[in-house]
C-alpha cells in the first residue's frame, strides 16, 4: 500500500508541475492538476492539504533534483572555474528537460512567500567552486569571487526565463548558449598568468 501511495504522490507532483509550468501557480486549478495526474480530488487532498502545500512539494522535488545534478556535474574536475561552466550547463539542460525543475524555478519566482528559491539548491556548490578557483589563482586578482557567483546566478536566471519569452523555433539550445556565454565570461575573469 505504501508503494502505491508514494506513486500516487509522485504522479500528483508531476501533474501539478506540468500544469504550473504551463499556466503558472494562479492559472493551474486543482481540477486541472487532478486531470493531469489522473487522480481524484480526494486523492489529491489526502496527500496535500491545499494548492500551497502542493506547490511547496513541487519546489522541494525540483530543488532536490537540481542539487543532485549540481553535485554530479561538478564532482570531478581539473579546474574549479571550468567546473562552474559544467554545472551551469547541466542545470540549463535540466531546466529544458525536467518539468518539475522548470515548475520549481517558476514557482520560486511567482510565489517566493511559499517556496524557497530553487537557486538555494545549487548556489552553495557554485559558491564553493568559485572560492576554490580563487584559492587556486584561477581568477584574475581584480575579480571578486562574490561577483562571479552573482554573475553565474544571473546567467541561470536568464536561462530560466529566456525560453518562456520566445517561441520555440526562435530559442536556441539553452545548454549550448550557456556554455558559449560562460566561455566568454571565463576569458574575462580568468587569471591570464595562471
Amino acid at each position: 500500500m505504501q508503494v502505491r501511495a508514494a506513486r500516487t504522490r509522485e504522479a500528483i507532483i508531476r501533474g501539478a508541475a506540468e500544469r504550473m509550468d504551463a499556466q503558472g501557480y494562479r492559472g493551474a486549478s486543482l481540477a486541472d492538476i487532478c486531470r493531469s495526474s489522473d487522480v481524484s480530488v480526494g486523492a489529491l487532498v489526502f496527500h496535500f492539504r491545499d494548492k500551497t502545500g502542493l506547490a511547496e512539494a513541487v519546489v522541494e522535488a525540483g530543488s532536490a533534483t537540481a542539487r543532485a545534478t549540481a553535485e554530479a556535474a561538478s564532482r570531478e574536475y581539473d579546474s574549479p572555474l571550468h567546473a562552474v561552466g559544467t554545472l551551469l550547463r547541466a542545470l540549463t539542460v535540466l531546466l529544458r528537460e525536467d518539468v518539475v525543475v522548470r515548475a520549481s524555478a517558476l514557482l520560486a519566482r511567482e510565489r517566493p512567500d511559499i517556496a524557497a528559491h530553487w537557486h538555494d539548491a545549487w548556489t552553495p556548490r557554485l559558491t564553493e567552486l568559485v572560492e576554490q578557483a580563487d584559492t587556486r589563482g584561477e581568477l584574475d586578482p581584480e575579480v571578486e569571487p562574490g561577483l562571479v557567483t552573482a554573475l553565474a546566478d544571473y546567467l541561470m536566471t536568464a536561462a530560466e526565463a529566456y525560453p518562456r519569452t520566445r517561441r520555440p523555433e526562435h530559442c536556441p539550445d539553452p545548454g549550448l548558449e550557456v556554455t558559449r556565454l560562460w566561455s566568454l565570461i571565463q576569458r574575462g575573469i580568468a587569471n591570464r598568468r595562471a
